[in-house]
């Protein structure tokens, strides 16, 4: 049975947001990642390999991890990812094609806004749960906190310029399910495949409270 977004969001504090430039360090970066702790991983659109990276992760790990797409811009990025064995699907903003796209896929769309008002068009949509991005360049804590006032019924995954030190006092607010992030695994400690240690990051942002 396909897990919902609010599923998914309940399963950690923080979701990893990868850009995998080589196909061979997928499997060892999401293990890395799945071992300490963070078993629902966004993987960005941005690369040639993007795709080839969320099929051979989903074959790779146990069945309770969740491998989701990021960067999904338009309805064929949605299909393109369904059939790469996406279990979710994660956009930067909407258009009225991608929301219609997403309503009548199978697999579910955290859909991102940046606005009171884009959160109200996607409510309306049937859409409870979005992402907020990018959440610090678009007021941060403080923003998150005034619209919990007027759309208490929105959840968010805040992303875009979070670390370990700031995810705290996202985590703390009520209408914050967890946030998302790159943190963990830097392209410095990628590129030299120093897996423990992304590993490490890994648990340290799994032991975050919320």
């Amino acid at each position: 049975m396909a897990l919902t977004i609010d599923q998914i969001l309940k399963v950690a504090p923080v979701v990893p947001v990868m850009v995998v430039e080589r196909i061979e360090d997928a499997v060892p970066l999401a293990t890395a990642l799945y071992n300490g702790g963070l078993k629902v991983l966004e993987i960005t659109l941005r690369t040639p390999c993007a795709l080839d990276a969320i099929s051979a992760m989903v074959e790779a790990l146990p069945d309770d991890a969740v491998i989701g797409a990021g960067t999904i811009i338009t309805p064929k990025d949605l299909d393109a990812a369904v059939k790469a064995g996406s279990t979710f699907m994660v956009s930067p903003g909407t258009t009225p094609a991608l929301i219609e796209a997403a309503k009548a896929c199978p697999v579910p769309l955290l859909a991102g806004v940046a606005t009171p008002t884009e959160a109200m068009h996607l409510l309306v949509e049937g859409f409870t749960h979005q992402k907020f991005f990018p959440a610090e360049a678009a007021g941060g804590v403080p923003m998150l906190k005034s619209i919990a006032g007027p759309l208490p019924q929105i959840t968010f995954c805040p992303t875009g310029g979070i670390d370990l030190a700031k995810a705290p006092s996202y985590l703390a607010l009520p209408n914050v399910a967890c946030v998302g992030g790159t943190w963990m695994a830097p392209k410095e400690l990628m590129k030299a495949g120093r897996w423990e240690e992304i590993e490490r990051l890994a648990r340290e942002a799994a032991s975050l409270p919320r």
